[in-house]
Order: structure tokens, then C-alpha cells, then sequence
């Protein structure tokens, strides 16, 4: 018998893992990248896809600004960069400085696409739905980015390959090829990443 509650979403995570990407924006000529596990395709013709954002956060407003936006699949490797960026906020911090963060060009849209993301898409905003206390960006596919190795013949992710990430709420990512679930502090990501990215910065001799 299963445990019930009429008084709407409970306290349990019942709705997660959900995979989890990195949304980047630009509006002139700044530019963030946030953590995001609320998201998902929402139509194949055109092909759209929508990313459901509070209106708290500085990537939405770049985004209303900008009208455009990437969605950046990330693997397990990167697990500590999400939770940095999911930890500080664009309005007080360069993430991609700080962060180190490496970018590809892109290809229709002039919005960072994250090098090291096995899978990514560039979007033009076509709509937004006020949600409750989120937005949903709804945004139109204009290229896609991905790795050979990440996916099979037939466009199936190769779990085994991609490594990817999904997030189960309360800091806690499940690497999906090993089933395994770990903590991330994302104060401790943020030290860790800064000291990486200090690293990457300063001069050989």
C-alpha cells in the first residue's frame, strides 16, 4: 500500500533523477551558465525544447533579453562544474572565468556552447509560460552538438560513453553508468573549481 497526500507535491524527490545539463545565455555582452535539471523536449516539428527557470535567477533574465539559450548535456566528469554553477549567481560572478569553463563555437546562435558537454542544442526563444513560481523558456532547435562516441548509430545515448549526469535533489548526482549516487558540497565545487581554473590561468615557466 502506498503512503498518499492530498495536499499536492510532497517532501520526497518522487520526481527525479532527471538528467542534468548546464543552460547557458547571453544578452550583449554578458553571458552566464546555470544548473538545471527542470527541462525537457516539447515538440519534434518544429523542434522545440523548454527549460523551466525562476525569475529569481540572472540566467532569466538574459534570456528574456537575449532570446536565445543552449541547453548543455554534461557527463559525470563534469559533475563538480554543475554544482559550482549551480551554487553562485552570474549577477555576482564570471562563471566561465572563474570557473575555467571551456566553450565550442557555436553554430547558428551566438550563445556559449560547453566544450566539454557530450550533447548540446542552441535554441531561439519562441515563447514563455509563467509557470507558477517558474518560467518555461520554450525555445526553437537551430543546431545541435554532439559527441560520436556519446551515441550509436541508430542516435541512442551510450550511457557507458557519455557518462551522463542526473540529478536526484539535495546536492546528490547519480553517475548513470556505475548506478552510483555522490554529494557534492557546491561551496567546496566552487573553491575546487576556482583553484582549477587559477591553475589553467597562470603562466609556465
Amino acid at each position: 500500500m502506498l503512503n498518499r497526500s492530498a495536499k499536492g507535491l510532497s517532501d520526497f524527490y518522487g520526481y527525479y533523477p532527471m538528467l542534468a545539463t548546464i543552460v547557458t545565455a547571453k544578452s550583449g555582452r554578458k553571458e552566464n551558465a546555470m544548473a538545471v535539471a527542470w527541462h525537457a523536449i516539447v515538440s519534434m516539428k518544429p523542434p522545440t525544447y523548454g527549460v523551466s527557470i525562476s525569475p529569481k535567477r540572472f540566467t532569466h533574465r538574459l534570456i528574456s533579453k537575449g532570446r536565445r539559450f543552449a541547453v548543455n548535456f554534461m557527463p559525470t566528469s563534469e559533475a563538480e562544474l554543475i554544482a559550482a554553477v549551480g551554487g553562485c549567481s552570474g549577477r555576482d560572478v564570471d562563471k566561465f572565468k572563474e570557473f575555467g569553463i571551456e566553450k565550442a563555437k557555436p553554430l547558428a546562435i551566438d550563445v556559449p556552447i560547453l566544450k566539454r558537454a557530450y550533447f548540446a542544442i542552441e535554441c531561439r526563444l519562441v515563447d514563455t509560460f509563467r509557470c507558477g513560481d517558474h518560467d518555461l523558456f520554450v525555445g526553437k532547435i537551430a543546431a545541435t552538438h554532439w559527441s560520436d562516441d556519446a551515441f550509436s548509430k541508430s542516435g541512442l545515448v551510450r550511457f557507458a560513453k557519455a557518462n551522463a549526469t542526473a540529478y536526484m535533489g539535495e546536492n546528490r548526482y547519480l553517475m548513470l553508468s556505475k548506478g552510483k549516487a555522490i554529494y557534492l558540497d557546491r561551496k567546496e565545487c566552487i573553491k575546487r573549481r576556482r583553484r582549477k581554473a587559477a591553475g589553467m590561468q597562470r603562466p609556465k615557466t
